[in-house]
This record gives structure tokens, C-alpha cells and sequence, in this order.
């Protein structure tokens, strides 16, 4: 295809822009609650609006892709970002702020839903999986880089003791989101023709996959492992700087960091596990780990809080990967359709913290974070309960290692 690199550098460009703005919420949270005065609970409203607009757009985003393509939808998407960007940077204040990040993130949701199709079309189906996991580390570099970025802004001189320092992000977004329509419309995007499992499918699938008890368990398994990650992603900076005294700026933004980057770390540990070992193993492993940490974390001095939020992360990292395909794989037909079910779950993003938020002002935060207990308990049942019809294919670690070609014939 003619273009392809350029088209493909921009769709990784966009899996940067998505993981930075997303991730830029969980160091920012205990500014906004300093600068706006907020409780607990108000704050929790802030990432409840931002993964309330994913799970309701997931399902209409992949029927736009499917009826108008990828270009108007990459446009809908950033129109969207740039309102919402541009509404916080202008009146930066609770409301906007709640109203903005709704808004940005409709948008992000778009571009979630249109990005894959577009990779596989513009970089070639037999380079598919190699793009694939090259834009899940660009969105992992992206997710660690952002926290960094925060920390230096918050950090500068002239920076402490003033407020609001951190709206210069949003604008800084809005000239981006700019830029990238500019591109999106001058580019030779090309035309989308979606696979089997991309199409959203018509309303009697989804009313056929809602009427199975399975397709339930696997979609609240969705909401509990988003929940479990923006839960730690979105509180962890203001545990430590109430709990233990650390700079939110500093040691609060470095834990949100290293829990980003882990987590990317992890999902190259997970590539290798899942070519050795079935993934429920996989998953119940992780998955026991990770609720050593958040234990660590939540009731350990302040020193292994520092060292086991980040940890959380590595072991959280094979979990939405593998719920997924474990959901995707327990039903025969109708995979497009139950993956719109499916991303709808990134709503538990948005049910999670914003309960921990309103706890935390009755019981304290540290009791109010241990929710995410449950929602580890009930994805660690999913390593026990599921049975799909297909399993993930492994091998031994001497194939895996030193892979020997086939012989002619076979």
C-alpha cells in the first residue's frame, strides 16, 4: 500500500495520544482535590465521567465505523476531544472539568473502537500482529511517559505553591487535537473493510448473547479487572500522600509511572507464559500476585507502598488480554457483537473509583481501596469457571526456544 508507513506512524501516533491523555488522571487526581477543595467522593465523579462515555459509545462507536468508515469517525473523535479539551482549558473548574472529561472521553472511546481495524487494513493482515503489539507498547511507553510529564510541569520553578498549573496540559491537547484533524483529513486514509468478529452485527445478536448467563459473568469480569486498574491507577498518589506523607508531584507521580510501566514489562512476560501455559493458569497466577501487592500496598509501610502499587501493575497487565479471549472463546458465533458487549465493561472504570471515592470519605481511603479485593477475587474465579471452546495454543520451553522447522511433507 502506498503510504503505508506514514499511515501507520499516525495510527501509532493516536495509540500514544490516546494512553497519554488517558493516563495523565491518576497523578492529577490529588491536585484537583487540593486546587477545587474537593471530597473523596466528588473527586471519584472525575474518572466515573470520563469511563462513563467509553462504555456507553463502545457498542454506536463500532456501528459508525461500519456505516461512515474510519475517517469520519477518527474525525467525530477528535471534534470530540478538541471540545473537551478546549472546555477545560478555558474554565478550568469541577463542573468543566467533569463535563470535559466526559466529553474527551466519548471521543477516545471512537477512536479505541476504530483504531484496530484501521491498523490491520492499513499495515497488511500478515504484519497485523506484529503492529499490534508494537501500538500496545507505543500506548504503554505513552502511559509511563505521562506521569513523568506531569511531574515536570508540577515541578518546575515557579510551578510550586500556584494553582491550576496543570490546565496547561489542555491546552496543550487542544493544539494537538487540532493537528491531528488536519492530518486526519489530508491523508490517504484507506478504506476499512471489517472482518466477521469486527462488525458490530445487528440488535438480535446482542439480544442473543444478553440472554446468556456466560456472556454476563465474562462482561462484569471486564468491569472488574478496569475497575481494579483505574481503582489503584486513579487513588494510588492520593493513598500515598495521605497515608504516608509523599509529594503527589513527586513520589505520587513516579508510583503512578512505574505502575504503567510495569504493567507494560508484564505483557511481555505474558506473550511468553501464554505460548507455555494454558491461560487460566496464567490468569489465576497473576492474579494471586496481584493481590499480594495491593495488600503490600494498602497495610505496608510507606516504603513498600512505594514499591508494590508499581508491582500491582506488572501483575494486572495479562488480565484484560485474557478475560477477553477467554470470553471470546466460550461462544460460537456473534464475536464482533460480544466484543462491543465486552469493551462496554470498561464501564467498571468508571463504577469502581467513583465508589472508593464515596467510601473513602465514610470509612478512610485505605478501607474504601480494598474494594478492589473483591474485584480480584472475582476475576481470580474466572481461572476456575471458564471453559471455552477453544484454548489458547502452547508449547514447551525447548520448542519455544529453539523452534525447529517443519519437514517437508508435514
Amino acid at each position: 500500500m502506498k503510504h503505508r508507513a506514514l499511515i501507520v506512524g499516525y495510527i501509532l501516533l493516536i495509540w500514544f495520544v490516546i494512553s497519554f491523555v488517558t493516563n495523565l488522571m491518576g497523578p492529577l487526581m490529588p491536585v484537583i482535590i487540593q486546587d477545587f477543595h474537593l471530597s473523596l467522593g466528588m473527586a471519584g465523579f472525575l474518572p466515573f465521567s470520563f469511563f462513563l462515555a467509553y462504555g456507553l459509545v463502545s457498542i454506536p462507536g463500532g456501528m459508525l465505523v461500519e456505516a461512515q468508515g474510519p475517517r469520519l469517525t477518527l474525525l467525530t473523535a477528535f471534534v470530540l476531544n478538541l471540545a473537551g479539551s478546549l472546555a477545560i482549558a478555558l474554565w478550568p473548574g469541577y463542573l468543566t472539568a467533569i463535563g470535559g472529561l466526559f466529553v474527551i472521553g466519548l471521543g477516545m472511546a471512537l477512536l479505541q473502537v476504530v483504531i484496530n481495524p484501521l491498523m490491520r487494513t492499513a499495515g497488511g493482515e500478515a504484519h497485523f500482529a506484529f503492529f499490534s503489539v508494537l501500538g500496545q507498547l507505543v500506548f504503554g511507553l505513552a502511559s509511563f511517559v505521562s506521569p513523568l510529564a506531569f511531574q515536570w510541569l508540577m515541578e518546575r520553578p515557579g510551578a510550586a505553591g500556584s494553582s491550576l498549573v496543570w490546565v496547561a496540559f489542555y491546552w496543550a491537547f487542544t493544539v494537538g487535537f487540532v493537528a491531528l484533524i488536519m492530518a486526519n483529513q489530508l491523508l490517504p486514509l484507506p478504506r476499512v473493510e471489517l472482518k466477521d468478529d469486527e462488525r458490530a452485527a445487528g440488535w438480535a445478536a446482542y439480544r442473543e448473547l444478553l440472554a446468556r448467563r456466560d456472556v454476563w459473568l465474562f462482561f462484569i469480569g471486564i468491569m472488574a479487572y478496569v475497575g481494579t486498574e483505574q481503582t489503584l491507577a486513579n487513588w494510588m498518589s492520593q493513598f500515598l500522600s495521605q497515608y504516608h506523607g509523599l509529594s503527589a508531584t513527586a513520589e505520587g507521580a513516579d508510583a503512578v509511572a512505574g505502575f504503567w510501566g510495569l504493567m507494560s514489562l508484564g505483557c511481555l512476560l505474558g506473550l511468553v507464559l501464554l505460548k507455555l501455559l494454558d491461560s487460566r493458569v496464567v490468569l489465576a497466577g497473576f492474579t494471586v500476585l496481584a493481590i499480594s501487592s495491593v495488600a503490600l500496598a494498602l497495610y505496608g509501610p510507606a516504603a513498600a507502598a512505594r514499591l508494590a502499587f508499581p508491582a500491582a501493575g506488572f501483575f494486572l497487565s495479562v488480565m484484560f488480554s485474557v478475560v477477553f479471549s477467554l470470553g471470546l472463546n466460550s461462544v460460537p458465533h456473534h464475536h464482533g457483537a460480544f466484543s462491543g458487549v465486552l469493551c462496554t465493561g470498561i464501564l467498571g472504570g468508571a463504577v469502581v473509583p467513583l465508589a472508593v471515592g464515596a467510601l473513602g470519605d465514610a470509612i478512610g481511603l485505605r478501607a474504601a481501596m480494598s474494594i478492589v479485593f473483591l474485584t480480584l477475587a472475582y476475576l481470580l474465579g474466572i481461572s476456575a469457571w471458564a471453559r471455552p471452546l477453544v484454548r489458547n495454543e502452547t508449547t514447551t520451553l525447548t520448542q519455544l526456544l529453539f523452534p525447529t522447522k517443519p519437514r517437508p511433507g508435514t
